[in-house]
């Protein structure tokens, strides 16, 4: 049997009018048979999310203050939407009892706490939505990840799906042919049995272990717009939506400005090949972007055009550098000694640079950076450098097309946008440039117009 597996980000279940249209979604395709939610977005009358509501009452609950207020506003929050849907309110009652529960849980571990009542958000969403499913003729059954077999590490915000996980979870083929599955997204249970979240957006997570499990023939990512597109529509006009692109140049793309994925949600697919399909549920019939393994020849070699600010540089100059072992390794051990990731190191022979984030720096970080620099590397000089922007230029076909650099440097040049470093990834499918901040918008303009 055909199955395909459906999540439904916060915006799409954000009301009683988008619930009703989930529902209609699922009836379109008799192969939607597992079906895995998030909490509830914002929405008219509600501008703050589920989830951050739950957050607030855990940090109340830590310091030892009254809850009440956010609780009793996720608890308004699920009556507004599912008692107009004709959800009995007993059944509304006892899904948000499991609520103050949680609450009164003990606090000694507050990673514990905190995973165990933000999580409550999915869960009581996908307790009533199979309510709902069943009270509008469509069969379906909530199914608990402990349950289910979803085992997950210890690391509570950040939990990781354990390789046994999917021995548990394949059993839902079964359950998916008998009726519709219903599952919350963004947790799973330690071996322990406690609740461990995954890292903000993991609902896209667990709908990918899913599909890996129960060997989806595609895994859908329902969300509020229509898919990916060439260039972010606040940097271009209108661009071209993407109808499909490869797996490695999501990833790519995503490395910088296109959020529209858990970055973690690729790599269960990516293992059987599934298709991931992002859509629009406000717009049902446009068929929106595939993400596939490998796709035809004749696509565009540039899939899309990606930026990003808030990027910095240590540029080190010292004469004779490529013959001194291990300076590049010595360099970076300082920034991983600070707790700090690096987003690129180009070099030349005497002179190397490391590109940062630079919203992971505190005021006195930089001034440490350097001095430490100078201690164990001895520069002959060390430059910094804020406010850069990234600007990626990312298709597989780049791999096979000739002067595809030169038209990107071109294209940047005729737009009066200074080039200050160029890095090609291994995989030749990005090209990066660094610029000025002041200049991304242009530059993204410059390079869309000469590629799209």
């Amino acid at each position: 049997m055909k199955l395909v597996v459906s999540k439904f980000g916060g915006s799409s279940v954000a009301t009683k009018e988008k619930i009703e249209r989930l529902a209609d979604i699922i009836r379109l395709d008799a192969a939607r048979r597992c079906i895995v939610l998030s909490a509830p977005g914002k929405a008219p009358g509600f501008d703050v999310k589920v989830t951050d509501l739950l957050i607030a009452a855990v940090d109340k609950a830590l310091n030892r203050q009254d809850y009440a207020e956010p609780a009793a506003g996720v608890k308004a929050r699920f009556a507004a939407i599912y008692e107009p849907l004709g959800v009995e309110r007993g059944k509304i009652d006892e899904a948000l009892a499991d609520l103050d529960g949680r609450l009164s849980s003990p606090t000694s571990h507050p990673g514990k706490f905190r995973d165990l009542v933000v999580a409550a958000g999915e869960d009581i969403n996908c307790k009533l939505f199979a309510d709902y499913l069943n009270i509008v003729g469509v069969k379906a059954k909530y199914v608990c990840p402990k349950a289910a077999g979803l085992v997950v590490t210890p690391i509570f915000g950040d939990a990781q799906p354990l390789p046994e996980a999917g021995a548990g979870l394949a059993a839902l083929k079964n359950e998916c042919a008998e009726q519709i599955v219903v599952f919350p997204g963004f947790f799973g249970y330690t071996a322990d049995g406690d609740v461990a979240t995954f890292s903000r957006g993991g609902s896209d997570l667990t709908g990918a272990i899913l599909a890996e499990a129960i060997d989806a023939a595609e895994y859908e990512n329902w969300t509020d717009v229509d898919g990916i597109f060439s260039a972010h529509p606040k940097m271009v006009d209108s661009p071209d939506q993407i109808t499909a692109l490869t797996y490695k140049e999501m990833r790519e793309l995503s490395y910088i400005g296109f959020n529209v994925l858990h970055e973690e949600a690729v790599r269960p697919v990516l293992k059987k090949k599934i298709p991931i399909r992002l859509r629009n549920a406000n717009n049902i019939d446009n068929k929106g972007t595939l993400i596939v393994s490998e796709r035809l020849p004749g696509d565009r070699d540039v899939a899309g055009i990606a930026s990003g600010g808030g990027y910095c540089s240590f540029t080190l100059q010292k004469f004779l550098m490529n013959r001194e072992k291990g300076f590049g390794r010595r360099l970076l051990s300082i920034f991983e000694d600070m707790g700090l990731s690096y987003e690129h190191c180009p070099s030349g022979v005497d002179n190397i640079s490391v590109i940062l984030d630079q919203n992971q720096l505190k005021p006195e970080t930089v001034n440490s950076i350097i001095r430490a620099i100078d201690e164990q590397l001895a520069p002959d000089e060390t430059e910094t450098e804020f406010g850069i922007a990234l600007v990626s230029v990312v298709g597989e076909g780049l791999v096979r097309k000739i002067g595809v650099l030169s038209q990107a440097t071109s294209a940047l040049s005729r737009a009066g946008v200074n080039i200050k470093l160029v890095n090609q990834g291994s995989s030749e499918i990005s090209m990066i440039f660094g610029i000025d901040a002041s200049d991304e918008k242009k530059a993204v303009n410059a390079l869309y117009k000469e590629f799209f």
